[in-house]
């Protein structure tokens, strides 16, 4: 069986599924490469995630990350990744959020989620009301702005090192080591139009003797 026949069997099991979730959550579905998306509220969400795991035996939050979109006004879609053993499936449920709005934490419905949202939180700036330990947890304390931002430099805006002198660690402001450069890929020997002479010798090329 081909692998686009396997993906249709796939989305043909799940579809009588996704149907059934929208009915019972009201949230909207999609189906798409195997795989059952549901959209929920931002504001749902702990209901929802309370319902898949209560009515429909998804008992594993497998991950929790974060998507960047920088041009919509909700640039953020906060994505979760659930397991269910009993029915032999995964579902995957997004929010949609931005710097302000905060995302209702499920670390209660799922104590699994509490380093996940953690993480979002780092890497991308997402407030979760409620958790329990708001905290960075993958950056050092002091950093500046959240790294898997899509307009995060990709230099950073601090870099780190010892200072022998004070005895610590030291943060300053990033500095590149040199200018940027514009270099020539033309090939020496054709196509480049340099003075005459270039390479010594070169004068006696049209010298007859």
């Amino acid at each position: 069986m081909s692998s686009l026949a396997v993906q249709a069997q796939f989305e043909a099991a799940l579809t009588p599924m996704g149907a059934e979730l929208v009915g019972a959550l009201g949230v909207e579905a999609q189906v798409a490469f195997g795989e059952l998306t549901l959209v929920a509220p931002r504001e749902r969400i702990v209901e929802v995630m309370t319902g898949l795991r209560d009515r429909f035996g998804f008992q594993q939050l497998l991950d929790l990350c974060g998507a960047d979109y920088p041009d919509r006004e909700e640039r953020f879609e906060i994505v979760y990744h659930l397991l269910s053993l009993t029915r032999n499936a995964r579902v995957r449920v997004k929010v949609v959020t931005d710097e302000v709005q905060p995302v209702p934490t499920v670390s209660e419905v799922y104590p699994s989620a509490g380093w996940f949202e953690r993480e979002a939180y780092d890497m991308y700036g997402v407030i979760f009301s409620g958790h329990p330990d708001m905290r960075r947890l993958l950056t050092d304390y002091g950093f500046e702005g959240h790294p898997l931002r899509k307009d995060f430099p990709m230099s950073g805006y601090v870099e780190v090192r010892y200072d022998e002198e004070q005895k610590r660690v030291v943060y300053e402001p990033v500095k590149l080591t040199q200018e940027f450069r514009t270099f020539d890929f033309l090939s020496p020997w054709e196509g480049a139009d340099y003075p005459a002479p270039v390479l010594p010798g070169d004068e006696k090329a049209g010298v007859k003797g």
